[in-house]
């Protein structure tokens, strides 16, 4: 019995396996998530962490109603806005920005007590005996007044990192850079380099590190067990954030070091996904960075991402995550397409970012 030679794997596909059915004219509000994807709903509590993009997430998540799951709060007489200064509701726990992948599973084990870092507190900017916590050195915009201070801030955030990983049902993770420096003395990470928010810059003990596949591969497999080891129900979201690099260390072009940075990131997230049941990826870096989108989701800067862009990931997100169908981005009500209101989308969205604070010193 012949073979027939007309016969082949691709003639099966659906239309979003064909570039030319699911990209051509679809841009610039296109949706590149196909095949299965995790299940949410409106009880599963969510759980964020990641570069300062996954902060959008997390207010879409709240607007939306789902069940956004913040573990450590500020006291209840804080208003908002200082709240939101002080790192409370960014994420689900108060401790920053975690850039790396490698930040995040030391944050597991530091948590956890499995891990102690040599060098875990740094003299504040300008001194006047105030000090910040080497690991969110942001956190508190002008320090602790003390180091028994900013220990006992930190043993309290600790608890609210455990809690918060042994209750949540779903963890998104946005990875954000390659890039970060570490003690040479037991390879602890920082969210920023040395002497940027706090401390001092000393090439004998601290060193530039570029991670690499295999290094983000490990390090996001070793954090999915962990994770599992108090909660193995958990379930995971890898996203990778398409903001550029504010700044490269590595001698490259800040652009090359951009591509090299997120290619890594995209490809350990498939590895990982592909590895590990219950762990997806999503696809937010190709929605705003992605041929289709043209360049329109992000500002002027070419950096940030406007509130148009973010809309649009998370109609996607939650379109595919729970039938939730948001207003789409570019067709808004005709009572609201109002200069003020087309000038609003276009805005970018501001987040707090301690890489920003790269560029505030080269300015």
């Amino acid at each position: 019995m012949s073979r027939n030679a007309s016969s082949h794997p691709y003639r099966s596909l659906p239309k979003a396996a064909f570039w030319r059915h699911a990209v051509v004219g679809q841009g610039p509000a296109i949706d590149p998530l196909a095949g299965a994807f995790l299940s949410l709903g409106r009880d599963d509590k969510v759980a964020t962490g990641g570069s300062c993009f996954a902060q959008n997430i997390a207010r879409y998540l709240k607007r939306s109603g789902f069940h956004y799951l913040v573990s450590e709060t500020a006291h209840p007489i804080l208003p908002a806005d200082v709240a939101e200064r002080h790192g409370y509701g960014l994420y689900s726990a108060r401790y920053g920005n975690i850039y790396t992948a490698r930040q995040l599973l030391q944050l597991f084990d530091r948590a956890y007590g499995a891990f102690a870092p040599a060098e875990a507190i740094w003299d504040a900017p300008g001194g006047a005996g105030r000090v910040v916590d080497a690991f969110r050195p942001t956190v508190e915009p002008d320090g602790f007044a003390s180091e028994a201070e900013l220990i006992a801030d930190r043993e309290k955030h600790l608890a609210h990192v455990r809690d918060m990983f042994e209750t949540l049902d779903v963890f998104v993770f946005t990875l954000g850079l390659t890039e970060g420096w570490e003690s040479r003395v037991d390879g602890a990470i920082y969210p920023v380099c040395p002497g940027v928010s706090g401390g001092s810059f000393d090439p004998e003990r601290h060193a530039f590190h570029n991670f690499r596949v295999g290094e983000v591969t490990a390090d996001l497999a070793a954090f999915v067990a962990r994770l599992r080891s108090v909660n193995p129900e958990a379930r995971l979201i890898l996203t990778v954030s398409p903001v550029p690099l504010v700044a490269t260390a590595s001698g490259q072009h800040v652009l090359a070091a951009t591509t090299y940075s997120k290619s890594v990131l995209r490809a350990a997230a498939q590895e990982i996904a592909e590895d590990h049941d219950g762990v997806f990826y999503f696809p937010s870096y190709e929605i705003i960075a992605g041929a289709p989108a043209a360049a329109r989701y992000f500002a002027e800067d070419m950096r940030n991402v406007t509130e148009e862009g973010v809309a649009q990931v998370m109609s996607v997100f939650l379109r595919h995550a729970a039938g939730v169908q948001l207003p789409a981005p570019d067709a808004a009500p005709a009572a609201a397409t109002d200069d003020a209101t087309l000038a609003a989308a276009k805005q970018w969205v501001q987040v707090m970012c301690d890489e920003a604070l790269l560029e505030a010193d080269e300015d």
